[in-house]
């Protein structure tokens, strides 16, 4: 297709009638892209990709999949449609063994499901050997790879994970952004929100940088790394933070 895959436009949305945290935000990304969001600590990052997931009422504002108006549907309809979503917490059915857990992903679908278990136990040869213990066993590391391979089970083509490698080591955190990169290079366009400012803009395409759930600064993963007024505002205390 032609356009962009998924189109945000001056979205205002929250929590609670009348006390936006949205305050018109912006984004597009294009078929097969990683875009990263950024920004301090209640800036509006996982408030953006509920509300582009259905989670929680847009007051004004549109968004759009595939050119659709996408902003009323409910989040087992974008699910689908071809949307996928990690949250950061709650992300796994502790007491469901890894294989229930990735069936739970296409329910929709069943048919499908030898053939997707194969593709997402190729993915996550961990996952892959773990199939009958109980997800709330795993390691947080492996918790996140099950989220996200639940996620894909329904092969989606776009997904939206928020803070990928909150609460890992260093060497897990690595890890969680090399699984996005070959998730996004397997096809999938990817919207990550993620606090590790640095690393989010040394593997994504283009990012946004959110403030007061407003955009600040958007520009090329690269770029944005480099540029004074980013490094002086956002990422010299972002990055401090890990």
């Amino acid at each position: 297709m032609s356009g962009p895959l998924i189109e945000i436009d001056d979205v205002i949305a929250g929590y609670t009638p009348g006390v936006p945290i949205l305050n018109g935000v912006n984004l597009e990304l294009a078929p097969g892209e990683l875009v990263g969001i950024i920004g301090p600590n209640g800036a509006g990052k996982s408030t953006m990709l509920k509300a582009l997931f259905g989670l929680i009422p847009i007051t004004s504002g549109g968004v759009r999949y595939k050119g659709e108006d996408i902003s009323k549907l409910k989040a087992h309809e974008l699910v689908e449609r071809g949307i996928g979503y990690v949250p950061q917490n709650n992300n796994v059915f502790p007491s469901l063994t890894v294989e229930e857990n990735l069936e739970m992903g296409l329910y929709l679908r069943p048919e499908r499901m030898r053939d997707r278990m194969s593709v997402v136990g190729d993915m996550f040869p961990r996952l892959a050997e773990r199939m009958k213990q109980r997800a709330g066993s795993l390691s947080g590391g492996e918790r996140q790879m099950l989220a996200m391979g639940r996620a894909l089970m329904m092969e989606p083509e776009v997904l939206l994970l928020d803070e990928p490698s909150a609460g890992l080591s260093p060497a897990l955190q690595d890890e969680a952004f090399i699984r996005t990169k070959q998730i996004n290079r397997s096809g999938v366009g990817i919207v990550m929100v993620e606090q590790n400012a640095s690393r989010c803009l040394q593997i994504c395409d283009r990012g946004y940088v959110l403030d007061s759930g407003r955009n600040a600064y958007t520009d090329t993963g690269a770029n944005l790394l480099k540029d004074p007024k980013v490094i002086e505002l956002y990422l010299g205390t972002l990055t401090k933070a890990h």
